[in-house]
């Protein structure tokens, strides 16, 4: 049988129940193997229960130190009930003096005093009982939230001005750094929103024209990270020298929040479209005689173009790419069987490899092949490469090289290229 004797506003602080005749704590803390709520209890006495009826200060401050019991506890294991009954007394019914020297000698979870209104200065200087004064039923997880991101930049020595933190709240990156940022005024108090937007047109003017790519090579929405990188050089730069005194995480969340709305753009345009916006031209079939075009990965899966298909060969290629790239799949091959030649791309390497048919096998004998080794500016180099190659064949390669036919060259190429 259980009875609940006393509860607060908030359903979370915790409550006093009575079962099978015995007065208990009970609070709700993390979670069990399942996700589900775990609950706890652990007994307390008829003194206990009056300071927690009258003295809400307190009544949070035991909360405070139970929970690192709790958490202690995990999934599974079972609430150290005399190291929770044993700091009853000293919480509940001791001196504030000697409360204050507890809490310096245990742990103690201060976000839930700080949600709950203590004052953060009188917390960090160790008097607890001081803090609690202006404490609240009601709890703010917000104030906690801003309380540890300003801790966690103090740490690093950064303090935001009014300026930096508007337009860490218009971003939305105010509390977590890493959250996707979004554009929202309403966030931003009125009188500092001007002085935002002048950041933000700043930024934009800085970055106009300038486009993020996708890369195929690292999955279907997957965008270029050296595109991302000139753009955010470009723009954090045009920031800092615009306005000079803004903090290094004002000026990051500007370059981020440019970065991923071109990043969303990319990934929501068409392939034939963002082959067009990178300057590769799509083609039909191109200038060249080509009716059809076989795509081949190290898996041994392929796709066939066909010239009077809807889409472009270049689109449909990438396409594939970004559908089976891996770890464990990094060679790809344009082959026009017709034409007898193709490129394979390792993406792997940095590197590619045109081919050309010299001789077909004639009585059993295996074709003689020209083999020639390139290597590769990033994405970027790629597409030109395979543009150029679905355009005009193997020939239109020429203008693209240097091209190395022996493979210890090559090799030793490739070695100096990443040395640098």
């Amino acid at each position: 049988m259980k009875d609940v004797v006393f509860t607060r506003l908030s359903g979370w602080i915790p409550n006093v129940i009575r079962e099978d005749g015995e007065l208990k704590l009970m609070l709700g803390a993390g979670a069990d193997a399942n996700h589900g709520p775990r609950t706890f209890t652990f007994p307390i006495g008829e003194a206990h229960l009056a300071v927690i009826r009258d003295d809400l200060a307190r009544h949070l401050l035991l909360w405070s130190a139970v929970l690192p019991l709790c958490d202690a506890a995990g999934t599974r294991g079972r609430l150290d009930e005399d190291a929770a009954v044993a700091l009853l007394d000293p919480i509940l019914l001791a001196e504030p003096a000697d409360v204050d020297a507890l809490f310096r000698r245990i742990r103690w979870n201060s976000s839930r005093l700080v949600a709950h209104g203590a004052d953060t200065g009188l917390l960090e200087r160790g008097q607890v009982c001081a803090a609690m004064r202006a404490a609240t039923e009601t709890s703010n997880g917000k104030r906690a939230q801003e309380y540890y991101a300003d801790r966690r930049r103090a740490e690093r020595g950064t303090v935001l001005g009014p300026l930096d933190a508007a337009i860490l709240n218009y971003t939305g990156q105010y509390l977590h750094g890493a959250t996707v940022p979004r554009r929202t005024p309403d966030a931003v108090d009125p009188a500092l929103l001007p002085e935002v937007m002048r950041v933000i047109a700043t930024a934009e003017q800085a970055c106009a024209g300038m486009r993020i790519g996708l890369d195929p090579r690292r999955g279907r929405r997957a965008t270029d990270k050296r595109d991302w990188g000139r753009m955010e050089a470009t723009v954090e730069a045009a920031v800092r020298h615009t306005h000079p005194e803004l903090v290094d995480d004002a000026v990051r969340t500007v370059g981020f929040l440019m970065c991923s709305e071109a990043a969303h753009r990319s990934r929501n345009t068409p392939l034939e479209d963002d082959e067009e916006a990178a300057g590769h031209h799509p083609d039909s079939g191109g200038s060249t005689s080509r009716t059809a075009l076989s795509f081949t990965d190290d898996k041994d899966a392929e796709k066939k173009w066909l010239r009077d298909g809807p889409r472009t060969a270049t689109a449909e290629f990438w396409e594939f790419v970004g559908e089976r790239s891996a770890a464990d799949n990094e060679v790809f091959t344009i082959e026009d069987e017709e034409m007898g030649e193709g490129i394979q791309l390792h993406f792997y390497a940095d590197s590619i490899a045109r081919i050309t048919t010299l001789r077909q096998g004639e009585g059993g004998a295996d074709p003689e092949y020209r083999v020639e080794y390139g290597l590769v500016d990033g994405i970027g180099g790629y597409r030109k490469l395979v543009s150029a190659f679905v355009r005009g064949g193997y020939a239109a390669l020429e203008q693209h090289g240097p091209w190395m036919s022996d493979v210890a060259e090559f090799e030793r190429a490739r070695r100096r290229r990443d040395a640098r």
